[in-house]
């Protein structure tokens, strides 16, 4: 991998269109919480609420599993989209490589799995209104329980609570008045919750890791901290959490412990179960995939004032999205917020980008220079506390992967020298400590932590584990099959499909097997021939136990 070059082209995949009027509602849907109607709950033209959800999970909803399909094009809805629970139906269409332009289709734009949501529908379908009637009955009943407010007004009469009446229902997420213990009796629940505890609920709600869903890995004590001193040092007083609960949580706790920490952060996060424990104005239950605030306007109108810069009060925005997410998705709605806070500052901020750290892992550079050319990434290494792999102190390929993608000035970002990170004065950034300067490309040029070769026939530096193959005219692994891509299929040489869904290979494959209808009805007549066979066979021995039995009488 060479290190980041000039602006690179946006995607051909992901296409804007013109308005889809009529889009469906979805199974996870319903209008805003709030009751607002969808116009007023949506910006329009709205392109945000319709970026793109998860191309690869895709093929799977549609129920194609071969390569055959090379992309999925996302198109944002220009009119009113449906609002679904989880934000707006998304607008795809699936196209093969070589041929037209394939039927459109609705999907939902958080779940990778239709265990999760088994919304599909084309574009053109039409609905009777006994489907619509029992699709928004589900959507109902699929809302939460109790809204913001009403998780406000309990959290103020728990904290009024003795410490022995305290308790949170570990199998409902929930913290228990008394009136409530009954019906959760044959739960279990933790007691005596303290006040630590209640500015910590990262560490009583369980963490969904649903990998297809939310995908909700923890920051580590070492990496939050290291975050929050240097936006500290970096002067910034205001934080805009999208998806970093355990960042926001140790900012309020020390706005709430110490008078003299100016800091204020407001989180925008999809887990609903932190409405339990902040208020309407330091937490918005927010959608990042297509930009949808379930709170509506009122909740827009929370993020736009804390994006407001009052009193020289710096804003950043410092986000941790799914890394399973597609990044189109992702960067349009980041734009967005990016947006509300120009709007908020018109004079001084015509030229400039709200200041951002994007969480994410580094293989996924150049799609994040795509949508976000002033970009540049850190060596940091970020880690988690529930994640097996992305730890701290490991060597090696073992090492986590996640970084610092940032639009500073990279010299500004001081990290840490006891952890091994020193200052390349060429680079004019903070590395890490194997990785070398290369003289020849002019840059720190490893992405992984290890100490990167230099090619001098690829005219880049790549991973130390890569060798140059003249066959494939690239470095690769020293282990692989040195077979061109471009010319098409591995098997026929054809174009315009995959190995996965050649024809001649499926014929292969279906000669080799026996048909599959024949042989449950022959294993079905054999087991139905020998079941007759044994009752004929006990009928007949039962008889002659019988004479036997009169005889000797």
């Amino acid at each position: 991998m060479a290190a980041a070059g000039p602006e690179r082209p946006r995607p051909a995949a992901l296409t804007l269109l013109g308005p889809a009027p009529g889009a469906p509602s979805c199974p996870h849907g319903e209008p805003g919480s709030e009751g607002k109607s969808r116009a007023s709950l949506c910006s329009a033209p709205c392109l945000g609420c319709s970026a793109a959800a998860f191309t690869k999970a895709l093929l799977w909803k549609l129920g194609t599993c071969s390569g055959a399909v090379k992309d999925l094009q996302v198109f944002p809805v220009l009119s009113y989209p449906p609002h679904l629970s989880l934000g707006p139906a998304l607008l795809f269409v699936k196209t093969s490589q070589g041929k037209e332009e394939g039927r459109r289709f609705y999907a939902c734009s958080a779940c990778r799995d239709r265990k999760d949501c088994n919304f599909f529908q084309w574009e053109d379908e039409k609905v009777s209104e006994t489907r619509l009637a029992a699709r928004e009955e589900y959507n109902r009943n699929h809302q939460p329980s109790l809204t913001h407010r009403q998780n406000v007004d309990r959290y103020k009469n728990f904290v009024l609570l003795p410490l022995s009446k305290r308790r949170f229902c570990q199998e409902c997420q929930q913290l228990l008045l008394p009136a409530e213990w009954e019906e959760h009796s044959d739960h279990q629940f933790l007691c005596d919750i303290t006040t630590a505890q209640l500015k910590s609920p990262s560490q009583l709600l369980y963490p969904l890791e649903n990998k297809k869903t939310n995908a909700q890995y923890l920051f580590a004590d070492r990496s939050c901290h290291f975050l929050l001193n240097l936006l500290i040092d970096l002067g910034f007083r205001r934080v805009l959490c999208v998806g970093t609960p355990r960042l926001h949580e140790m900012i309020h706790s020390k706005a709430s412990e110490e008078e003299e920490f100016s800091v204020r952060s407001l989180l925008l996060d999809i887990d609903f179960r932190y409405s339990q424990f902040y208020t309407e104005d330091e937490f918005c239950h927010y959608n990042m995939f297509n930009h949808h605030f379930f709170g509506g306007e009122a909740a827009h109108e929370t993020c736009r004032k804390f994006l407001h810069e009052e009193n020289g009060e710096r804003v950043i925005m410092v986000t941790d999205p799914p890394f399973g997410g597609l990044v189109e998705a992702l960067a349009s709605s980041f734009k967005k917020l990016m947006a509300v806070w120009k709007e908020t500052e018109k004079e001084g901020h015509d030229n400039k980008e709200m200041p951002m750290f994007w969480i994410f892992p580094y293989f996924f550079e150049s799609r994040i220079l795509d949508f976000f050319p002033s970009f540049s990434m850190m060596d940091y290494q970020v880690d988690y506390d529930n994640h097996a792999l992305y730890k701290h102190g490991k060597t090696g390929r073992r090492q986590s992967p996640v970084r610092i993608f940032t639009n500073l000035t990279p010299s500004m970002i001081v990290l840490p020298e006891e952890e091994g990170y020193r200052f390349c004065t060429v680079c004019q950034r903070y590395v890490s400590s194997g990785n070398q300067h290369c003289e020849i490309c002019n840059s720190c040029t490893s992405k992984d932590g290890r100490r990167w070769k230099h090619c001098v026939l690829c005219k880049k530096c790549v991973k130390p584990s890569w060798f140059h193959c003249n066959n494939c005219n690239c470095c690769t692994l020293q282990k692989h099959s040195c077979e061109k891509s471009d010319v098409g299929c591995f098997v026929c040489g054809k174009a315009g499909h995959k190995r996965s869904a050649c024809p001649s290979l499926s014929h292969t494959r279906a000669a080799c097997q026996p048909d599959k209808k024949k042989r449950p009805k022959t294993r079905k007549r054999v087991k139905t021939g020998i079941c007759k066979r044994l009752a004929m066979k006990h009928a007949i021995f039962s008889k002659r136990k019988v004479k036997n039995k009169k005889k000797k009488s």
